[in-house]
């Protein structure tokens, strides 16, 4: 019989599968419709180094500010 916490550890596996197939797809799409970045950050206005633009198209924030928003603190 399994337990209460084995049964806990499968739903967070499978969320953080779901969770990362999710991400992957947003990045694939993004990079095939070749969205262009934004040059500032639309949260705090800081410029965003072209290095980021490149790796991420569409980006539209800082690395700080997306580090507030994947926190859910934006």
């Amino acid at each position: 019989m399994t337990d209460v916490i084995d049964q806990g550890s499968r739903f967070e596996a499978q969320f953080t599968q779901m969770a990362v197939a999710n991400q992957l797809a947003a990045t694939a799409k993004a990079q095939a419709s070749n969205t262009n970045s934004q040059a500032e950050c639309v949260e705090c206005g800081d410029e965003i180094p072209e290095k980021r633009r490149e790796k991420v198209p569409g980006c539209k924030y800082c690395t700080r500010c997306q580090q507030l928003a994947e926190e859910g603190k934006l």
